[in-house]
């Protein structure tokens, strides 16, 4: 009898193993090289949040230049992005959305070693910026405009790439467009005293986040892997420290410091999301930022800002 048993039970072992379906395998692409700021997505990767969904989940890095036609192409899910990735493209006719906020607004700003009191005190300056692309150079275009400055007349653009620490910090440019939450951050880690401008009274932009194609975000799947990037989110928002102990060994010791991701964690939440869930777009902001880019003549007027991004797909038990 006992022998019965043991060969029915491993028999029924057996057929459930099979049953039990493969994870289905998920791919992201993630801007530029592994890094800090990326920890809620490897949070919800080495935490098991992608495979309590049933997903298998792999990053590829890269400039989002190169990924989205990886996305069109239907050789990644889903990019993580800038909003004007999303909302450029989609004006253009590829059939793309925003999903999910990583960010709730752009940490984009202009800094430098010596005083800056506004606008006007970039006059006759040489600005550096990454290049003619992005959320920081349409900031930069968004504030001389906003303070009558013109490109070249008033101040010089420099394209630097992403060097604006050592470019600043050795006086190759005046002041440099980068990012709140990490040149600021090292730059000050380092010892130096330094003064920023924030654009965004110009140029109201939402944060970076999750872009998929339409027909990936009416499928089961999108719902599953934003469930799971919000479970990454909450990880990193309740606990920095822990979420980046948890992410380092994905971006290494050269992908950024605990001090950056904290500066991060601000922009992760707001007002907003505290009411429905965090990686919901505030529908007031997203107003604001498409109507500065058909100010500055990068959409048609009339344009919508529920055409770009959806909320679909948040979870807003997931705070």
């Amino acid at each position: 009898m006992k022998r019965t048993f043991s060969v029915l039970t491993l028999a029924l072992l057996g057929s459930l193993a099979q049953a039990a379906p493969a994870p289905r395998t998920v791919t992201i692409g993630l801007g530029y090289v592994p890094n800090v700021q990326f920890t809620p997505f490897y949070v919800a990767e080495r935490l098991g949040y992608f495979r309590a969904e049933g997903l298998n989940v792999k990053f590829q890095h890269g400039y989002v230049s190169e990924l989205m036609p990886l996305l069109l192409q239907g050789k990644l899910d889903f990019v993580v992005g800038d909003p004007e990735d999303a909302v450029f493209a989609r004006n253009q006719g590829a059939p793309v959305k925003y999903a999910l906020a990583m960010y709730q607004k752009s940490p984009v700003t202009l800094f430098g070693l010596k005083p800056l009191t506004g606008a006007a005190s970039l006059r006759g300056k040489t600005l550096g910026i990454p290049g003619p692309f992005g959320s920081s150079y349409h900031a930069v275009q968004a504030y001389l405009a906003s303070a009558g400055l013109k490109e070249g007349r008033d101040v010089k653009l420099a394209t630097i790439g992403f060097t604006q620490q050592e470019a600043v910090r050795t006086g190759r440019v005046d002041a440099a467009a980068g990012y709140l939450n990490n040149d600021v951050v090292l730059l000050r880690a380092a010892g130096k005293k330094v003064y920023t401008l924030d654009p965004t009274g110009a140029y109201p932009m939402v944060g970076v986040g999750l872009i998929a194609q339409d027909k990936t975000l009416g499928t089961a799947l999108a719902k599953k892997v934003v469930r799971a990037s919000q479970r990454g989110l909450k990880y990193t928002v309740q606990n920095p420290a822990g979420a980046f102990k948890v992410a380092q060994p994905a971006f290494g010791k050269a992908g950024g410091t605990l001090d950056i991701l904290k500066a991060s964690v601000p922009l992760m939440q707001s007002a907003y999301t505290r009411q429905h869930g965090l990686g919901a777009g505030d529908p007031a902001g997203w107003t604001k930022a498409v109507a500065a880019l058909v100010k500055q003549g990068k959409l048609p007027a009339g344009a919508q800002a529920s055409a770009f991004y959806t909320n679909a797909l948040i979870d807003k038990t997931l705070r």
